[in-house]
């Protein structure tokens, strides 16, 4: 098991380094100034320019820059955004637990329905049930979450009012923040029940819709994952050794083929919480949530150095550390792994 955890960080290093140059060098290839940009139409004089630049460090060689980043990456420092003065590590954590709390919600449902309509779709091999769940999967695979987003909100917010288009809770509930999650927060304002349980059905019922456009993707992927996963497992020699014992069917099903048939999926929703997080960069965009991805594509059109650095490589350690524990998990669940 060392070894293994070991080679994993052997590969994590190397990706890490690489990630780090693609965020530091893309974004220096969008033609402008970030010194131009922040004073704004008016401008300034050629000597504010260059104080400007020399105070970001724009004036350094391009590899000084790099290794600057790089190193006080290392010790936690991810700059001071351009425009809010702010540091991007503060700014990053303030924004995460939206993100997460969305994701959490959508892998959620994606998982308790992906699940049990993979298995039925399996256990109905090639009749309608089958059929239906399979083209219902690559529909929801194939769809843009831009475009799905957007039908969401034209259907049940526009056209029969039942959800609100944006935001995370009504204007009219005032919530302290405590954890970021906003619906443990509310269970922990200073309030009467009707009050909190108000609050509490607004938080959830702004979470309906993104969380909707957000898991479809995970869940299609998820059903079709357990529906071939499970048929290769009925597959098996002892599969069909334990009904040849007497076993019944539903004991053969949860007993040995759905314990095997997991492990593969179980890695599979693993590395989707990973894709969530690049997945909400639209649907926080499409549904004004608050979260790291619409403060990612703000930081992009405000041409905010620090900010679009810093997010990236988070957002790229986060992924990186979600893949590496969905390593070791599989690992754990199935030693043959650990000698591959």
């Amino acid at each position: 098991m060392l070894s293994f955890l070991l080679r994993r960080f052997a590969i994590l290093i190397p990706t890490l380094i690489g990630v780090s140059i693609v965020a530091f060098g893309l974004i220096r290839l969008v033609p402008g100034d970030p010194a131009e940009l922040l004073l704004g139409e008016r401008g300034g004089s050629p000597e504010t320019i260059a104080k400007i630049r020399g105070d970001l460090g724009l004036d350094l060689p391009i590899y000084r820059q790099y290794l600057k980043f790089v190193g006080n990456a290392l010790q936690g420092d991810f700059g001071v955004s351009i425009h809010t003065q702010e540091p991007v590590l503060r700014e990053f954590w303030s924004r995460f637990p939206a993100t997460l709390e969305l994701g959490l919600l959508a892998l959620g449902w994606a998982v308790l329905l992906g699940l049990p309509l993979g298995i039925l779709a399996a256990l109905k091999r090639n009749s309608w049930l089958d059929y239906l769940v399979m083209g219902g999967s690559l529909v929801g695979y194939s769809m843009p979450i831009f475009w799905w987003g957007l039908l969401l909100i034209l259907l049940f917010s526009v056209t029969l009012g039942w959800t609100p288009v944006s935001g995370r809770i009504a204007v009219m509930y005032d919530v302290p923040t405590w954890s970021g999650f906003l619906l443990l927060d509310v269970w922990r304002m200073q309030a009467e029940f009707a009050e909190k349980w108000g609050a509490f059905w607004s938080a959830i019922n702004h979470l309906l819709l993104p969380a909707i456009a957000l898991g479809t993707i995970p869940l299609a992927t998820i059903s079709r994952m357990t529906r071939s996963s499970l048929l290769e497992v009925i597959g098996e020699d002892y599969i069909r050794t334990a009904k040849a014992k007497g076993l019944s069917r539903s004991r053969t099903l949860w007993l040995h083929a759905l314990r095997n048939a997991l492990i593969p999926v179980i890695t599979v929703i693993g590395l989707l919480l990973g894709t969530i997080v690049t997945g909400a960069i639209l649907t926080e965009t499409i549904f004004s949530w608050p979260g790291i991805g619409r403060w990612m594509v703000a930081s992009v059109v405000a041409r905010d150095y620090p900010v679009i650095q810093g997010g990236i490589l988070m957002i790229a350690v986060l992924i990186v550390t979600i893949n590496m524990a969905v390593d070791l998990l599989y690992a754990w669940i199935n030693p043959r792994m650990r000698k591959n």
